[in-house]
């Protein structure tokens, strides 16, 4: 089968993807279309909402649906880093045995990540950078795909860790969930509040994503929009000759290259899924607010003048 051929297929699969989905999720089409495609980039996302938005169920029914193992873990204050990566026990025979944790699996839902000393977040690191960890100097290999969705909570801040910004970076994307709609609330409580039960079907293979995966890595950019990109994000930075008058008054400090990576690796995958074979400048435009919503540190001046990050990125548009 060609390229071509292949990304057609990726577009199909995906549209049944999302119909398989939404027998169980109701709505949230910009955030499951977000994680879809971070997944096939092969990034991370941060889910930001409050409590009761569905977001363990999402991830529970989009690993159900790409035919992946899926593992929550609940950030708890008292979560050691042997909890999530698993410990080496004597066994009958007096040798010692690697019990793994519940970091091996495909998808992995760190529920309310910054409940979490930063000791216990940072176990989380070399997982989601290396899809490797390392225990009482073993190297072990996680199983692949590997995809970290992590929620945080953005309201009840006491007793929380806030995520140190080289582990935000690690996030391909920061995705706010937000209130469902009066009509997709009523269709919720009908779902949810009746015996009626909706099976989802498993529409990929591990492999098939790995496959896709490397596809979307093959797709060609034009030098015109990967320039647009790295501008973008050149941009964001206060001490650069490009910045302008928003980000030298609201902004600490900028997105580093790993956003520019993201960019054009997420606006490859958001061209696929719609209809297209190479992306331009709209497509980085269209996931940019997402990749920089985290990686972008406003000043105090910008809390005081109610100037959100979401506004500094499209200013940059």
């Amino acid at each position: 089968m060609s390229d071509v051929e292949s990304l057609k297929e990726l577009l199909k699969k995906y549209q049944t993807l999302k119909q398989e989905i939404s027998k169980v999720i109701v709505g949230q089409d910009a955030v499951i279309e977000q994680i879809l495609i971070s997944i096939f980039s092969g990034g991370h996302s941060l889910l930001v909402g409050v409590p009761g938005l569905a977001k363990t169920l999402m991830v529970n029914t989009i690993s159900k649906a790409l035919g992946l193992d899926f593992k929550r873990i609940q950030f708890t204050p008292d979560l050691m880093p042997s909890d999530i990566l698993g410990s080496e026990i004597l066994d009958n025979d007096r040798q010692f045995k690697f019990i793994k944790g519940p970091i091996f699996s495909n998808i992995i839902l760190a529920d309310e990540i910054n409940r979490t000393p930063p000791k216990t977040q940072a176990a989380l690191l070399e997982a989601m950078q290396e899809r490797s960890v390392t225990v009482a100097g073993h190297h072990y290999k996680l199983d692949a795909p590997y995809f970290v969705l992590a929620t945080q909570n953005p309201i009840e801040q006491e007793g929380t860790y806030p995520l140190p910004e080289a582990q935000l970076d690690r996030f391909m994307f920061s995705i706010n969930l937000t209130y469902p709609s009066f009509e997709e609330e009523v269709q919720v409580v009908k779902l949810t509040t009746s015996s009626a039960q909706s099976d989802v079907e498993v529409v990929f293979s591990a492999n098939e994503i790995l496959e896709f995966q490397a596809l979307i890595r093959k797709i060609p950019v034009a030098d015109n929009v990967i320039e647009y990109a790295v501008k973008m994000v050149g941009k964001t930075r206060p001490n650069s000759s490009e910045a302008l008058p928003i980000i030298k008054q609201y902004v600490d400090w900028g997105a580093g290259p790993r956003a520019s990576q993201n960019l054009i690796l997420a606006a490859k995958t958001f061209s696929v899924i719609k209809g297209k074979f190479s992306p331009d400048i709209e497509d980085v435009q269209a996931v940019a607010i997402s990749i920089l919503r985290h990686r972008i540190i406003k000043n105090y001046k910008a809390e005081a003048d109610g100037v959100s990050v979401e506004t500094i990125i499209e200013s940059l548009f």
